[in-house]
């Protein structure tokens, strides 16, 4: 059984990406302008949006079954747009830096999740 402090890291998880993914649902302009110092177009904060319900989907399901397994099924996800967006930036200059700040997100939701799959399993 895991230590209450080993713990701690997992059940935190799903609360900061909900809060990520209320901030990007809510607020996608404002998200999108912190992270690239550049005003989003309607195109950009509809695909913001978007990634942000997938990450408030995301939240609800490893809160309800923190178990190891939908933690390193998340995780997967993560590593994959994480990838996908390393793709984007390489081939679309305009979207070179909102791609790679959000692989850098993306990437570290995959750490967490991995991590946390294995303080549990």
């Amino acid at each position: 059984m895991p230590r209450p402090a080993a713990a701690a890291g997992p059940a935190l998880l799903p609360s900061i990406r909900a809060c990520y993914g209320v901030a990007l649902v809510a607020a996608p302009g404002a998200v999108i302008r912190l992270a690239t110092g550049q005003p989003s177009g309607h195109r950009e904060r509809a695909i913001a949006r978007l990634l942000g319900s997938r990450h408030l989907v995301q939240a609800a399901i490893t809160a309800l079954a923190p178990v190891p397994g939908v933690l390193a099924a998340g995780a997967g996800v993560d590593a994959l747009h994480t990838t996908s967006m390393i793709m984007l930036a390489a081939v679309d200059r305009r979207a070179r830096r909102a791609a790679l700040t959000d692989a850098l997100a993306e990437s570290l939701f995959a750490v967490a999740g991995f991590s946390s799959a294995r303080m549990l399993g």
